[in-house]
């Protein structure tokens, strides 16, 4: 695992944070990481998921979709993370930025453009 990775996102929240963030059940939040509706990795042995992407008590509208994409086109959720952090000013400095904004579109359509 690349340093960028791991400096990628500013914050990191587990599980149960999300939970109450969503104000959703643990349960919930399993079923979306397992619907591919949010992106959690492994940090010292406990799931995280980037802070950023769960904004205003809501997953990034996009996540979802982009996830989908990233998945279709072979990434696993190490890659889908590595390629969401990678520095991209053109994305406001990088895709998971780009999609709380006005870049949106944008991020899925490269993310769309892995696939072929």
């Amino acid at each position: 695992m690349s340093d960028s990775v791991t400096a990628g996102p500013a914050e990191w929240i587990n599980l149960p944070d999300v939970s109450a963030k969503l104000d959703v059940s643990i349960s919930k939040v399993h079923q979306m990481i397992r619907d591919g509706h949010l992106l959690a990795v492994r940090r010292d042995g406990i799931r995280v998921v980037p802070a950023d992407l769960v904004a205003n008590s809501t997953v990034l509208k996009h996540l979802p979709g982009v996830l989908n994409l990233l998945r279709d086109a072979g990434y696993n959720d190490e890659e889908a993370l590595r390629w969401l952090y990678e520095p991209d000013e053109a994305l406001d400095g990088n895709a998971a930025k780009g999609l709380g904004g006005h870049r949106a579109r944008e991020v899925k359509r490269r993310a769309q453009a892995l696939g072929f």
